[in-house]
């Protein structure tokens, strides 16, 4: 019996990047032998083992053999006699192919090294194309590896293509999609990921709405990128560098799927796409199952960037009501996320992304000035209901108005230096 360090923890070690978690493969031994040791079964489609002290993953050597379509179609087979090679070779990409013996010595049949150090995603073998998880794979490492130079190797982006036309893809369950889009969101570049689905044809047929925005022209005055889908990735990349949050980042790419909507004879022009891309989101997070935060977060960032982009402009009135639309004006509130997807949405353009953006501390400081009422002076006056709400308002536009308020300079500040 042989125990081998595989996977992640080679690759990223080679690449001088923190190991996050190690994962081990044996080789020559039998569940029972593993047992025997005192290691916990946890694999239920085939023999993984939690180690009794350090809780990390241990799996015996396998091979397997694709039998019906999509990525659940598997039968595997692990056994004594399945060599460390046969189990690597399984593997999805080279730089993902490689283990570690006992003394720390490099095993690598497939050419992992080489292709590390020439930032290539390169499938193993053909049997890549029997799983189409891997595709969502291959584009999450472009999102977790871009900024080291990584690229998809054409060999492995062309059997790709192949795959999305076998209509492997099309067996992806939503779960499964939202979870790897998730991780993908969390990468250094996500933009990444949906670049290299949309290179293998992928983005069409697991995000529609997305894909629907390439080609679709905006005016070039205030989008210099002109192309909707490039902004999309544009504001992605921005919010990427504001935030490491996944929801955000999620609201921040989806804020526009309306002008994929537009009817071709009003391009450029897209006047109401924040109200038309309302229906287009809800499609696409019911399809995946996403969680009613992302949804939220989403909703709020297509229907009102306009307004916060506008904020200069705007009344006390008007911000007090977006406030209390974007449920602002309570505890553990979300307005911060929602400032920071539209400072990046207004970023996101061809030769503004270092520009500022004073519409969010405009933003928050109404936002302190109304929160900074409360209702109980209100309560002693007799009001309630209907009433007290109404002089809620008005006192919390007021508060607005003088926060707001142009500063005028005493003497003092005039006087000369």
């Amino acid at each position: 019996m042989n125990t081998y360090l595989v996977g992640g923890a080679v690759r990223d070690r080679l690449l001088n990047l923190p190991v996050k978690e190690r994962d081990w493969v044996v080789v020559g031994a039998t569940p029972e032998q593993m047992l025997a040791l005192g290691f916990r079964p946890v694999g239920r489609e085939f023999p993984v083992f939690l180690h009794p002290q350090t809780h990390e993953e241990y799996a015996l050597a396998r091979t397997e053999r694709k039998t019906a379509p999509g990525y659940r179609g598997f039968v595997v087979h692990a056994a004594p006699e399945v060599t460390l090679e046969q189990d690597l070779l399984r593997r999805d990409l080279t730089i993902n192919a490689m283990a570690e013996d006992a003394r720390g010595r490099l095993i690598d049949p497939y050419g992992g090294l080489s292709d590390l150090q020439a930032g290539l995603l390169r499938h193993v073998s053909q049997a890549f194309a029997e799983d189409p998880v891997r595709i969502l794979r291959v584009a999450r490492f472009a999102a977790r590896y871009a900024r080291l130079g990584f690229k998809v190797a054409e060999e492995t982006l062309t059997l790709m293509r192949a795959m999305v036309a076998a209509g492997e893809v099309d067996a992806l369950v939503p779960e499964r999609v939202w979870a790897e889009l998730v991780k993908a969101l969390s990468e250094p570049a996500p933009a990444e990921f949906f670049r290299a689905l949309r290179n293998c044809g992928a983005l069409e047929r697991l995000f529609p709405e997305l894909d629907r925005l390439f080609g679709v022209p905006q005016p070039p005055q205030h989008h210099p990128e002109i192309d909707t889908g490039i902004h999309a990735l544009l504001v992605l990349e921005q919010a990427a560098c504001l935030s490491d949050d996944p929801k955000l980042r999620f609201a921040a790419l989806m804020h526009d799927l309306g002008k994929g909507l537009t009817p071709p004879e009003r391009w450029p022009s897209h006047h109401g796409h924040e109200k038309s891309g309302l229906p287009a989101l809800q499609a696409l997070c019911t399809r995946l199952k996403a969680p009613k935060d992302y949804q939220r977060l989403a909703e709020q960032v297509m229907r009102y960037h306009g307004h916060c982009h506008r904020a200069t402009e705007l009344r006390a009135a008007t911000l007090v009501d977006l406030l209390q639309r974007l449920d602002a004006l309570r505890k553990n509130n979300r307005l911060a996320d929602f400032l920071l997807a539209c400072e990046a949405d207004a970023r996101g353009r061809t030769g503004f992304e270092n520009r500022s953006y004073p519409q969010r501390d405009l933003i928050l400081k109404a936002q302190i000035a109304a929160m900074a009422v409360t209702t109980a002076p209100l309560i002693a006056q007799g009001l309630q209901g209907e009433a007290l709400g109404k002089a809620l308002r008005q006192a919390r536009i007021a508060s607005v108005r003088r926060a707001l308020a142009p500063q005028t300079p005493t003497i003092t500040d005039l006087s000369p230096k």
